[in-house]
């Protein structure tokens, strides 16, 4: 994640970029939803009364109390497109906003205004944080890859996709990638554990990095179906930034997307040399992908279905799954206002705030993961008491 450079995929290449410049996600890992903070007993209803709310500490982070025309853009935003991520947080509420569900789910079905209001009347903006430093800090993004794939090996599919090797153990690590794809033994542990293949080992990597991805499978018959490979663990081995290594050989000066490339292009007889420098791989499991299930992504640490656009992935140990976020970023690629969901993370989301935009998934989405990387800040939407 013998190699054939001829037929990359451009969404493959950018996604990859995104990674190897340390800015992409590794796969998602779920963790412990931490326990909720005490929430003050005062209901914001001036910016006067929100300067008095005392902040709260959680983890890395400091939450400071604001009034609601802090939030820029909050008048402006389609919240209904929201509501649809809320819905499915509250599939697996936390402690904190399992009572607010039922009235969540009551409000799918009014208008923008009504949920608007509801906001309003029910929840406190609290500007997020860092302990120490300037509240501003980093918004990159991710998304599901597309792929062809082929039940069985030939035709130019030769790059195995594998489930999870009997008697790996999360408490020792395993084979490396290396010697995956060297070593007799290790080449047995995995035998007969293939799920797909696919025809470039790059796009290999580029899903073992995001940590799902979706299959366009051609079965033995002909038959095509579309299925997901989602996140089921890995070799214990540290995920390392092959992009890093570039830089750190003196092969490239900028390792961007094109350069990426034009380096791959050129040195062909390298490529496997350079995916070798991490370590790291990643196995799956097949699920279903059916005409529900298509309109969301994969699931999220939180365990629910992540939804393009209104889904992110934050460090809880600043900010709790399953709490609605408003998020604002400006740059290059994208202007955002907007409230989301905190459903997922990722072992390069670290900091208080740092947030991963899932895309969605096919090219445009693998685009602009490949490229997003700008200034973030974010306001956690926290219970009154009632």
């Amino acid at each position: 994640m013998s190699l054939v450079l001829a037929g990359l995929q451009r969404a493959g290449l950018l996604a990859l970029a995104a990674v190897l410049v340390a800015c992409g996600s590794a796969p998602r890992i779920p963790l412990p939803t931490p326990e909720p903070m005490v929430v003050p007993p005062a209901a914001v209803v001036t910016p006067q009364e929100a300067s008095a709310l005392p902040s709260l500490l959680r983890g890395n982070s400091r939450w400071v109390a604001v009034p609601w025309r802090e939030l820029p853009g909050f008048e402006a935003d389609t919240l209904f497109e929201a509501w649809n991520a809320w819905l499915k947080s509250c599939e697996r509420p936390g402690p904190v906003f399992a009572p607010l569900c039922p009235e969540v789910r009551r409000l799918s079905i009014g208008g923008d205004e009504a949920q608007r209001q509801w906001l309003l009347e029910r929840l406190q903006p609290y500007r997020v944080e860092p302990l120490q430093g300037s509240a501003s800090g980093l918004l990159t993004a991710y998304f599901e890859p597309e792929l062809e794939a082929r039940r069985i090996p030939g035709a130019g599919f030769e790059v195995p996709l594998y489930q999870m090797p009997l008697g790996l153990t999360a408490s020792r690590p395993w084979f490396t990638r290396q010697e995956i794809d060297t070593l007799p033994e290790a080449q047995a542990a995995v035998r007969g554990r293939e799920i797909v293949y696919l025809a470039d080992p790059v796009q290999a990597m580029v899903l073992q990095i995001q940590g799902s991805g979706r299959m366009r499978v051609t079965e033995p018959d002909g038959r095509q179906q579309l299925v997901r490979l989602a996140y089921a663990g890995h070799n214990g081995q540290a995920y390392q930034s092959i992009g890093r290594w570039l830089l750190d050989q003196g092969e490239l000066r900028d390792a961007s997307w094109p350069g990426i490339k034009a380096w791959m292009l050129q040195n062909p007889q390298r490529v496997r040399e350079l995916l070798w420098r991490n370590p790291r791989v990643v196995f799956f499991r097949e699920e279903p992908l059916g005409n529900f299930d298509s309109g969301f992504g994969p699931r999220g640490a939180q365990g629910v279905p992540l939804t393009p656009g209104r889904s992110i992935a934050v460090d809880p140990e600043s900010i709790p799954y399953g709490t609605p976020v408003w998020l604002a970023s400006e740059g290059p690629q994208l202007s955002l206002q907007r409230l989301v969901l905190a459903q997922d993370t990722g072992s390069a989301i670290r900091g208080a705030v740092r947030a991963d935009y899932f895309a969605g998934w096919g090219a445009a989405a693998g685009e602009l993961a490949g490229r997003l990387k700008q200034p973030l800040r974010l306001w956690v939407l926290w219970p009154k008491p009632r």
